[in-house]
């Protein structure tokens, strides 16, 4: 009888590591509660990725994700130091499902350029991973449904710089009462999580591509962002 149960065991367990279920086997208690739970996970930095997307992925009565395509979860380098949040996914992003890769991602990756970065060097992802309907900005409740996964994801990562592309990300993580034109260009250092990483705003680059006129700013950020990865050693 109980080396019949140790094979059912045995067995359990063979079936939900095939499924990739691994998440559900852990010594943290379940909880069922509203989205707006902060999730622990553990283990090396991509299993504890990965579970995030899938808890990302198990989201339900999401408008958002019923008329997306894709998940947009990220791209670039998980062990930088240095990550980028943007708004959320246009149609080229939900096309993909990797974030910035249409007319604002190929500038971005110009301003990136710009400072000796690309994408081998950088984390990117976004405040919400499913495209808004026609490109719209995301709502203050699909914000908040996602803001919990954002700021899971930024200690998962754990960078020592945070670049706000764009007042969406901004007003997120910093609050409603800050205005993109006049917080962009300073540095706040912010508790976010376990992580407490140098925060940096600036214009998002589909904006700079409406307003070129203020690619001066956006330039005099860059700058401060270089300037801050040398004091930091990064």
């Amino acid at each position: 009888m109980k080396k019949n149960l140790n094979q059912k065991l045995i067995n359990l367990i063979e079936y939900y590591n095939l499924i990739n279920a691994n998440f559900l086997l852990s010594n943290t208690p379940l909880k069922r509660t509203s989205d707006n739970t902060t999730f622990a996970f553990t283990g090396p930095k991509l299993e504890r990725l990965n579970q995030l997307k899938k808890k990302i992925q198990l989201i339900k009565n999401c408008e958002l994700k019923k008329n997306a395509t894709n998940l947009v979860f990220s791209d670039g380098n998980i062990n930088s130091k240095i990550m980028i949040i943007g708004e959320g996914p246009g149609a080229n992003e939900d096309a993909e499902g990797k974030p910035f890769v249409g007319r604002a991602g190929k500038l971005l990756d110009k301003m990136l350029a710009a400072i000796q970065l690309d994408r081998t060097k950088v984390y990117i992802s976004n405040v919400v991973n499913y495209r808004p309907p026609a490109n719209r900005k995301p709502t203050e409740v699909e914000i908040e449904r996602y803001l919990p996964y954002l700021k899971n994801h930024i200690e998962i990562i754990n960078p020592k710089i945070l670049l706000l592309l764009g007042s969406t990300a901004l007003n997120a993580l910093i609050g409603n009462e800050s205005v993109i034109s006049k917080a962009r260009g300073k540095w706040i250092q912010k508790e976010i999580g376990a992580v407490k990483p140098w925060i940096i705003a600036s214009f998002h680059p589909a904006f700079l591509m409406r307003q070129p006129e203020q690619k001066k700013l956006a330039w005099i950020d860059l700058k401060m962002i270089r300037d801050k990865s040398k004091i930091l050693k990064i």
